[in-house]
């Protein structure tokens, strides 16, 4: 199963080609990818860049869970999972997943799956910086 995910927790940038790379085959015919930005305001207010931190052992371990469950539910072929953390400006990408199968709608399905679940059950946390202050997005340990 090994062969068939590709999971990266890193501060280093992302590469949306390396991803497209592991999960292209020519048994495939469906490419699914998603790919999460950095957006220069929340509910009105602008951002001015974002913070990535993560309990990196369970994360990973998380991100393999999903993998492991969408390729067992969906029947698809590959799925690579990669998410920065650290500080991330304006524009530049903290998530990636992307998702081959035979066809398209296996790769929809499970690529939409992975970023939902990974949003509910991964130990990543944001923090959103603003001109007057900060506030994390979700639960921090």
């Amino acid at each position: 199963m090994e062969n068939k995910i590709f999971i990266k927790l890193t501060e280093e940038e992302l590469s949306l080609g390396a991803c497209y790379d592991f999960v292209q085959d020519d048994s495939c015919g469906g490419l699914a990818l998603f790919v999460g930005t950095v957006r220069n305001n929340t509910k009105g207010k602008e951002v001015l860049k974002l913070d990535f931190s993560a309990y990196e052992p369970m994360a990973v371990k998380e991100m393999n869970l999903i993998a492991l469950k969408a390729i067992e539910t969906f029947g698809i072929h590959k799925i690579a999972i990669h998410h920065a953390i650290g500080n991330l400006a304006i524009g530049e990408v903290p998530v990636i997943i992307a998702v081959s199968s035979a066809h398209r709608e296996a790769a929809f399905q499970a690529c939409q799956f992975a970023i939902d679940t990974l949003k509910e059950t991964v130990p990543i946390w944001k923090k959103e910086y603003f001109e007057d202050g900060q506030v994390w997005v979700n639960a921090h340990p």
